[in-house]
Parts: structure tokens; C-alpha cells; sequence
């Protein structure tokens, strides 16, 4: 096993240096089969990983001390266990699935810069299997900090466009705010328990010896860190512009890999998170809030990757409810169908822009249904399957964490049903606009739609068949199922919780939210299956369009005051303070200088009176130098 867990690491790294030392060397078919091949084997050796947790149960290596003292230690261990083995298994799955896509995606790019592009993402996916595999906080945050890299890298792709490298820059710096958070947290761990390893935290005996206020602080804390990976209020606004990236970018970004580390974080450190119900609180305010805020937001976009974008903040939002109400299985269950849903949506809606000539404006879509047969049915499958409607996917992990919403505070589930009303509305808005109705594009569009390639649709045909039948590992007992996922993490989120609600409880919450996603979906249909929306006209339909102005809300009360401080710092601080004292220095030197160069004036006279007063003050020293000494010595008294 540790040369196992070794491979499934090393491999993506092995493609990335592959393909970033040879990008002026190799061929596209090589850099293309290379790239993809080395996430495959990965791939591979994770299913070789988890059948070895199925059958031995969890296993830790041990490689080398990353840190070694008299008094603290903090080795490199990898660990695998439920957890982290199903992480493995989508991570590695999609992301093979998204570098065989991007092979005809990004055809057209030149070879150095196609090449690239894969050693980015593998690189990328390297640090989130470091992430997940690590057996203590510091191996899981240089993984942390390997995907937040890799993201500026990727969204920044096209780095001769000026606003896309804004928001590449953006979402680098609100992802260090919320590390800061991270950071301080395992400070914290280290100064009060002094170990971050999860065998020595994680545990009932370190757990004792922190006080109420050190655990809500560390949870806190760690909260801050998955806000800006996992995009939560406040830290959300820099996902939305990662669109600025390569559509299976964003399908990596959004899908399986870097904005599902939060919860990855939480849950693997739950047992810290239960023992603080302020912060599961907090937790749960900040996930119903953030589900929502980004629904209404993405009700009127019109750029379809603007729309998934902001679905996925809002599903995010659904996995930190199920994290703040205690339902730990069901918001990695929700990780689980997501990751196939919205890299489906993703890589679909890629397909799209791709007949359209990169047009993303849905608005200049429609009747696509006929033109793009594939993408069209797997599209519909993923639209479906986000909706939450039976018997795909959706349906089973959304419907989990309403029940546990719903038993901690009938408020949350509430909310969690407006949400997914909104769900289903603007997906089938999405949906419908796009691939219903009459074209509205150009002629030239018209005559040139086709069918994306067998390397961009075979990917969308095997995230369809997983975004409709996922939902059969966590299939409630109520229906007849034995949550097969639920039993799975039992080792690290506890035995699941005896059921409060009533069989006739269960199915009526069940029959509600079907019942109003279904209704949505059929009013977005019927709204829009002939017509797109236009300008909203509306002063909360602009609110919602304009996103709630809160970019512009940030820019104010944040950027504009930072770049005027910057500013003042420039123009006055360094150049008045800084420049004025470098430059002075220099000039009192070249003045004194040529003042003391006139002592050298050729005469001797001069020399030899200098001569009689240097050897006259040495005679004074010589005789004096107590004196001297002592007046010197009450002069620094004073």
C-alpha cells in the first residue's frame, strides 16, 4: 500500500513535469495521451486503494519527518480510509474524464501552450490528491495551497486577456484570506495540543484538554479556511469570475476537486465540529444563506456558465447546511452526485459554446435540441438530476439533508425548499433557453452547429449514466435501501443517528420537495421553451442581475480604500520618505565630499597646520580620555 498511495500522487505530479519541461517538445497526441493516461492510472490504483480500505480497513504510511525537533513532529504520512478513498475514486474519475475531454476542447491552441495546459491540470489534481490523502493539517494544507495556486494558473490561462488575469488575481487573494483562517487554526492546534496529526487531534484525550473557547475558536477558524475554497458568504464572489477560465476548467474547479475541500476539511474534523454547536450554527446560517443568495443571483444570468457557476455556490451552500444541522454523510453524499452533475452540466454547456464559436449568451441560443442530439439528452439528464427529481441523483443527496434540516430546525428546511424551488427553475430556464425554441444565433452560427467530437461527448455520455444512477449508494431505509455510504463513513462521522421523524414525516417532506421542483421546472419550461429572457425591467429582477451589486459593494468599502492607501504609499511614503532619505543620504555624501576635497588644495602650509591640530587633539585625548569617557557616559544617562 504506501507504494500504491505513492503512485496515485506521484503519477498526476510525473504529468505535470512531463508536460511543463517538454511543452516545446512533444506533439499534442503526446502531451494529450500523457496527460490523460497518467490521471487514468492514478485512477486505477485509487479503485486498487479503496478496495484494500473495503477489505483491510484504514491504513496510515509512514515516508520521511517533514518536521522533526527535540519537541514537535510532524511527519509525512499519507492516510486512506473511507473517507479519503471515495474522494480518490471522483476526484481521479472525473478528472480523467475532464483531461480526455479537454484533449479536442483545446485543439486549437498552439502545442507549447496546450501542453501547458495539462501540466496545470495535472498539477492541480496532484495537489488535491495531496489534500485528501494527507494524515495531519500541514499535508492537507500544502495541498490547500497547491490547488489555490493551480486555479490562478488556470483561470489566468489565457493571461494576454487584462480581465481575466483580474480574475485569476482575484480569486488567488480572497483564497488567502480565507487560508489565513486555516493557518491560524493549526497554529492553534499546534501551541495548545502540540501535534496537527489527526490521530493525536481527532481524539477524546485531546479534545479534553481544550477548553469551549479554544474548540469554537479552531472550528472557526478552519471555517474560514473552507469559506474561501468552498466559496461561502462572504468569500464567494471570486468563483463566479473563475469563468473566466477554459470551460473544463471550470468543470475541474467546480465539479470534484478544489471548492468541495472545505468540505472534505470539515467532515474529516468533525469530531472537533460537534463539540461546538455556535460554530455548526454559524456553519449552517452561513450554507442556507449562500444557497440562496446565489439562486437568486443565477435566476437572471444569461451566460450559461454564469448560471452553473452560481449553482454551484448555491448547491455549496446545501453541503455546508448539511454540515452545520449534523449531517456529515449527507453533505459528502452530496459532494459525490454533484461532482457528476455539475462536471456533466460543465463539460455539456463546453459543448454548447463549442457549435456556438464561443458564443456563451443564451439569449443567441435555442432549438439546439436537434443540432447537438447528445449533449442535449446528457444535458437534460444533469438538469434533472441537479433539480432533485427522482430516481436520479440529486434527489436522494438534496432529500437527505432537507430531513436533517428539518429535524434540527423546521426554519432551515424551509429555506433549503425555497432554494431548491429556485434550483429547478433557473436550470430549466438554462435548459429550455438553450435548447428549445428556434435558433436566435447568427446564420453563420447556424449552418456551422454540429455535434461535439466522440473525445468530448463519451465523457457527457458517462457522467450522465453516474448523475442518474449515484443516488443508489445512499438510498434511504424508508425507500426500501440500506445507505450503503452512510454505513461506509461510520468510522469517521459515527454510527448513523437513530431516525427522529416518522416514516409518514419522511415521505410527506419527500412528496413536498419533489412536488415544487417539479412545479418550477414546469413553469421554467413553459416561460421559456419559445422565448429568452430579455433586459430585466424589473427593480429586483436588475438587483438580481447585477448580483446583488455586492462586487461593487466590495470595491468600495474594500479595493478603491486599498488602492487609494497603496497610493498614498507610493506618491508620498516612498517616493517623499523612502526616496527622499535614500536620495539625501547619497547627496550629503557627494556634498561633504566635495567640501572636504578643498582641504586638498596642493598647499603645504595647509598640511602641515592640519598635521600640528590632528596631534594636538591627540595629545588632549591621550591625557583626557577619563574625562572624555565620563562626560560621555552622563551624556547617555541623560
Amino acid at each position: 500500500m504506501k507504494v500504491i498511495l505513492a503512485l496515485i500522487i506521484l503519477l498526476p505530479l510525473a504529468g505535470f513535469l512531463f508536460n511543463g519541461l517538454g511543452r516545446n517538445i512533444w506533439s499534442k497526441k503526446t502531451v494529450a495521451i500523457q496527460a490523460t493516461m497518467y490521471i487514468f492510472a492514478s485512477f486505477v490504483f485509487s479503485l486498487i486503494a479503496f478496495w484494500n480500505v473495503q477489505e483491510q480497513g484504514a491504513m496510515t504510511v509512514h515516508y520521511f519527518d517533514f518536521i522533526n525537533t527535540s519537541k514537535f513532529k510532524i511527519p509525512f504520512d499519507l492516510k486512506v480510509d473511507a473517507l479519503s478513498a471515495l474522494f480518490l475514486l471522483v476526484i481521479t474519475g472525473v478528472g480523467t474524464l475532464i483531461h480526455l475531454y479537454s484533449t479536442a476542447y483545446m485543439k486549437e491552441e498552439e502545442a507549447p501552450h496546450y501542453a501547458r495546459y495539462f501540466a496545470y491540470l495535472n498539477l492541480f489534481i496532484f495537489s488535491m490528491l495531496l489534500l485528501v490523502l494527507g494524515d495531519n493539517y500541514v499535508i492537507m494544507f500544502i495541498g490547500w495551497e497547491g490547488v489555490g495556486l493551480c486555479s490562478y494558473l488556470l483561470i489566468g490561462y489565457w493571461f494576454t486577456n487584462a480581465s481575466f488575469n483580474y480574475a485569476a488575481k482575484k480569486a488567488f487573494i480572497m483564497n488567502r484570506i480565507g487560508d489565513l483562517g486555516f493557518l491560524l487554526a493549526i497554529f492553534w492546534m499546534i501551541v495548545k495540543l502540540g501535534s496537527v496529526s489527526y490521530s493525536e487531534v481527532l481524539t477524546v484525550e485531546s479534545l479534553a484538554k481544550l477548553s469551549t473557547s479554544d474548540i469554537t475558536a479552531i472550528t472557526l477558524l478552519l471555517f474560514v479556511g473552507a469559506m474561501g475554497k468552498s466559496a461561502q458568504i462572504p468569500l464567494f464572489t471570486w468563483l463566479p469570475d473563475a469563468m473566466a477560465g477554459p470551460t473544463p476548467v471550470s468543470a475541474l474547479i467546480h465539479a470534484a476537486t478544489m471548492v468541495t475541500a472545505g468540505i472534505y476539511m470539515i467532515t474529516r474534523s468533525n469530531l472537533l465540529f460537534i463539540h461546538s454547536e455556535f460554530t455548526q450554527n454559524f456553519i449552517a446560517i452561513i450554507g442556507i444563506s449562500t444557497a440562496l443568495l446565489a439562486a437568486t443571483i443565477a435566476i437572471k444570468q444569461n451566460d450559461i456558465k454564469k448560471v452553473l457557476a452560481y449553482s454551484t455556490v448555491s448547491q455549496l451552500g446545501y453541503m455546508f447546511l448539511g454540515l452545520g444541522v449534523g449531517a456529515y454523510s449527507g453533505a459528502v453524499f452530496h459532494v459525490i452526485t454533484h461532482a457528476f452533475f455539475k462536471a456533466l452540466l460543465f463539460l455539456g454547456a463546453g459543448s454548447v459554446i463549442h457549435a456556438m464559436h464561443h458564443e456563451q449568451d443564451i439569449q443567441k441560443m435555442g432549438g439546439l435540441k436537434s443540432k447537438l442530439p447528445i449533449t442535449h439528452i446528457t444535458f437534460l439528464i444533469g438538469c434533472i438530476a441537479i433539480a432533485g427529481i427522482p430516481p436520479f441523483s440529486g434527489f436522494f443527496s438534496k432529500d437527505e439533508i432537507l430531513a436533517a434540516a428539518y429535524e434540527k430546525n423546521p426554519v432551515y428546511w424551509f429555506l433549503g425548499l425555497v432554494g431548491a424551488a429556485m434550483t429547478a427553475f433557473y436550470m430549466f430556464r438554462l435548459y429550455a433557453t438553450t435548447f428549445l425554441g428556434k435558433f436566435r444565433g447568427t446564420d453563420d452560427q447556424a449552418n456551422h452547429l454540429h455535434e461535439s467530437p466522440a473525445a468530448m461527448t463519451l465523457p457527457l455520455v458517462i457522467l450522465a449514466i453516474l448523475s442518474a444512477i449515484a443516488g443508489a449508494i445512499g438510498v434511504p431505509e424508508i425507500m426500501g435501501g440500506g445507505h450503503w455510504l452512510s454505513h461506509q463513513l461510520t468510522p469517521i462521522v459515527g454510527a448513523p443517528h437513530e431516525a427522529v421523524l416518522s416514516h409518514s414525516t419522511e415521505w410527506t417532506l419527500m412528496a413536498v420537495s419533489v412536488a415544487i421542483a417539479f412545479t418550477a421546472l414546469l413553469i421554467a419550461v413553459l416561460i421559456y421553451r419559445k422565448k429568452a429572457d430579455g433586459a430585466p425591467q424589473t427593480t429586483i429582477g436588475k438587483f438580481f442581475f447585477n448580483k446583488w451589486h455586492i462586487d461593487e459593494l466590495y470595491d468600495m468599502i474594500i479595493v478603491n480604500p486599498l488602492n487609494r492607501f497603496a497610493g498614498f504609499l507610493k506618491d508620498v511614503v516612498e517616493k517623499g520618505v523612502i526616496d527622499g532619505a535614500v536620495n539625501g543620504t547619497g547627496k550629503l555624501v557627494q556634498y561633504s565630499a566635495r567640501q572636504i576635497r578643498l582641504i586638498q588644495n596642493g598647499q603645504v602650509g595647509y598640511y602641515i597646520l592640519f598635521m600640528v591640530l590632528g596631534m594636538v587633539a591627540l595629545f588632549l585625548f591621550w591625557f583626557n580620555d577619563t574625562a572624555i569617557l565620563r562626560f560621555f557616559i552622563k551624556l547617555t544617562q541623560k
